[in-house]
């Protein structure tokens, strides 16, 4: 006899109970296929169809209701029709060939539904789940405190228990909530909640719930099994026009499906493209992981775009609310909910894409929403997911460049979706996810305060994030090429040439293990070639034939855009510029302290803390210490008998001009641009003065072409605004010349 089905295993109640089952039935076709079954497999079964889970029919809660007031107490069953989708490659899933049949093979109707009864019966499922006790049920809805009546409770706990059975048939990346503005304003604390606020403001209760009900569809995604499977094949399709493959590891994604499998988790990628949603979408559903819910900004909720996107997943929110207690108090709500059900997050904390390449500082409003959640016992550990998403070349980079150089941002909407799409019919290389330690919030918990957005320790928690982003972020060979022709300053190389200098900073990178991607060996001059030639495709070099050999160059808007893969990886190289930087200042004391040369590396790191993800002061000396010693082992023991120069001599090759100056040059446009500036302060003005200043200083030579750079003026702006340059004390003179006199000397140290 063969062994019982899945389903069959839940077909029996305890003991001498008696049975009834609920019959998750969308169609009158599938009420009766259900009671079929269960006439054949258990003669004489009680049934009783309730609301679907597919489709809302209205009488369901009321005949449910009226069955449980009969007094009885019996054992309740669900069961439920899986329509399974055609097998391709071993794989069920929705295809584009489905996409041109009527309807979802999933969800089928009328003629289809008969059709696949006939012809297709391997494509059907009867599955009964996990039941309880009636009494069971209606103490549970009591200790629950919702508020929509005990049979919209039971259906909903029917649909759970079903859903968790029909996934070990079609896979976890169909887990999806329902109705979730439903199960929330079915919650007596929500609904306690916004009463409150309607007193506070003097709205009536009525209006107040139907506010929230509104703000929760306009939040909530409304994921679609049916475009889950469309678009991760139109994803794939998208992105083989211009990318190979999307590179990851394995062995953690399995991992971290572990870890989401008990905690929940949180997603938190960099964001340099706007491709990234869509690479790390696709890897999920590939390794048949649940769609993440992704924060999305309202600006991309447009059609076709925005019904779209919901649909796998992406719920958006406001740019602003700040003053809206009702959207806030709804959101947190939604939030609320998501973790508890244990449904993975995913949002961007640098709010924006990067412009620069170099990760952007965290923006923490999010952040504080879900250790909230935390607090009010939603979970009781929550993970978050350091990723890094990277290209090895980027098709968003023209944009970049025109922005960094004070052109306006192109506007989301149909044309720049088009034009988004035709950008990528040309070789771009691959896509590298990378995943990063997990962060416990649990265990920082008692450090991160009350979770507002300005506590300390709830910034600490988002550095961390963006310090474990950095960390496993690789250098590709872009960023590796971009490195060593950008350090060549204005003269042309060859092939050769360059080979010479990937092959020093790859014995670096080695070295101190710095993560690289398998093709980012450039040792031969043949395989440096190659990539310079895929660089001239996309006009990010220049090259012509010179005595027989062909040789490359940059102009300053190629400078630009080269700089964008040299910041993607700086930071792995920072801290070297420091020390270098330090030694230099130290290099005339004989006898010197090394302390002055740490001390002297705490300086110059301030300076550049709007521009780096730096770790704590201690683990960052360490760092130094061990750069140094690397190069010049027992420098401390020399720096007391020699001075600074003997040690200088052995840290090679220097990095200091290529790594730090750039962005010194560009602090210095901001700096001069300060003690120019009389009256209030205005920072549209003022940034038109910056770029206006630069091109001046580039005519003359002063700084090269990609520290003409907006971004990069934003950020030492932050910096003046941080130490009190902008407001109108009397001192802001004096800050201002004393900050332009330490910039400049910074730029000799970095360019020495």
């Amino acid at each position: 006899m063969p062994p019982p089905s899945p389903a069959e295993l839940f077909l029996d109640g305890p003991p001498g109970a008696e049975v009834a089952y609920l019959l998750d039935a969308a169609t009158n076709r599938e009420q009766r296929m259900l009671e079929n079954w269960l006439a054949r497999e258990r003669p004489g079964a009680q049934t009783l169809r309730i609301a679907s889970s597919r489709r809302r029919v209205s009488g369901e809660d009321d005949r449910l209701l009226e069955w449980l007031e009969q007094g009885d107490d019996p054992y309740l069953i669900p069961t439920r029709v899986v329509w399974m989708a055609p097998e391709r490659k071993g794989r069920r899933s929705v295809g584009w060939p489905d996409a041109l049949k009527p309807g979802d093979p999933r969800d089928p109707k009328g003629l289809l539904a008969w059709w696949t009864g006939m012809f297709h019966r391997d494509r059907i499922r009867l599955i009964a789940a996990a039941g309880a006790y009636a009494s069971e049920l209606k103490g549970d809805y009591r200790a629950s405190e919702e508020v929509d009546g005990v049979a919209a409770y039971i259906t909903r706990r029917a649909w759970r228990v079903l859903d968790q059975a029909e996934r070990r048939l079609r896979g976890n990346r169909y887990k999806i909530p329902r109705f979730v503005p439903e199960a929330i304003l079915s919650r007596r604390d929500f609904v306690d909640a916004v009463h409150r606020h309607a007193n506070e403001t003097g709205t009536s209760r009525e209006e107040a719930l139907e506010t929230a009900e509104g703000h929760l569809r306009e939040i909530a995604a409304t994921h679609s099994p049916y475009v889950i499977d469309l678009v991760a094949n139109a994803i794939h399709a998208l992105y083989r026009q211009g990318y190979r493959e999307i590179m990851y590891d394995p062995q953690r994604v399995r991992e971290i499906a572990e870890l989401g499998s008990r905690h929940p988790i949180v997603f938190l990628p960099s964001h340099r493209s706007n491709l990234d949603r869509l690479a790390l979408q696709f890897m999920l559903w590939e390794n048949d992981l649940p769609p993440n819910h992704t924060a999305g900004g309202v600006n991309v909720d447009f059609f076709p775009v925005g019904p779209l996107v919901r649909r796998t997943g992406v719920f958006f929110i406001r740019r602003s609310f700040r003053d809206d207690e009702l959207y806030k108090l709804v959101l947190r709500a939604y939030i609320d909910y998501l973790v508890e059900k244990r449904f993975p997050l995913e949002w961007y904390m640098e709010g924006g894409r990067s412009r620069t390449g170099k990760l952007l500082p965290p923006r923490l409003g999010l952040l504080s929403y879900v250790v909230g959640s935390l607090r009010r016992g939603k979970a009781e550990e929550i993970k978050l997911i350091p990723v890094s998403i990277t290209y090895d070349h980027i098709q968003d980079l023209p944009g970049y460049a025109r922005e960094a150089q004070g052109r306006g941002k192109e506007r989301e909407s149909i044309p720049w979706l088009l034009k988004a799409v035709r950008s990528l019919r040309r070789r771009y290389g691959n896509i590298h996810i990378a995943f990063g330690e997990p962060v416990s919030v649990a265990a920082t918990l008692d450090t991160v305060g009350a979770g507002d957005e300005g506590s300390m320790g709830l910034q600490k928690l988002g550095f961390e994030v963006m310090h474990r982003i950095a960390r496993v972020t690789p250098v590709t060979p872009t960023a590796l090429l971009a490195i060593v022709i950008l350090a060549s300053e204005r003269e042309a190389r060859t092939a050769e040439e360059l080979a010479q200098g990937c092959r020093r900073l790859l014995d670096y990178i080695v070295e101190r293990g710095v993560p690289i991607t398998a093709e980012a060996d450039l040792s031969e001059p043949d395989l440096v070639a190659a990539h310079l030639h895929r660089l001239a495709e996309h006009d990010n070099v220049s090259g012509r034939e010179e005595a027989g050999h062909r040789v490359f160059w940059l102009d300053d808007e190629q400078r630009l855009r080269l700089s964008y893969y040299r910041n993607m990886v700086a930071h792995f190289f920072v801290v070297r510029g420091l020390a270098e930087m330090a030694l230099r200042a130290r290099r005339e004391a004989r006898g010197d302290e090394p302390d002055a040369v740490i001390e002297k590396t705490l300086e110059l790191r301030d300076l550049l803390k709007f521009e780096f993800f730096f770790p704590e002061r201690a683990e960052f000396i360490e760092e130094v210490d061990a750069e140094i010693s690397l190069e010049a082992p027992g420098w401390r023991e020399r720096l007391e008998e020699e001075d600074a120069s003997e040690v200088l001599a052995n840290i090679r090759p220097a990095m200091a001009h290529w790594v730090v100056l750039p962005i010194l040059d560009a602090y210095a446009v901001v700096a001069d641009e300060l003690v120019a500036w009389k009256g209030e302060f205005e920072e549209k003005r003022f940034l038109k003065r910056c770029l206006a200043r630069a091109r001046v200083y580039r005519i003359e030579e002063e700084i090269h072409g990609e520290s003409v750079s907006r971004p990069l003026f934003v950020s030492a702006l932050a910096l003046a605004r941080n130490r009190g340059m902008i407001d109108g004390s009397p001192e802001v003179e004096a800050r201002r010349e004393a900050f332009a006199a330490e910039v400049a000397r910074a730029r000799e140290l970095a360019a020495d």
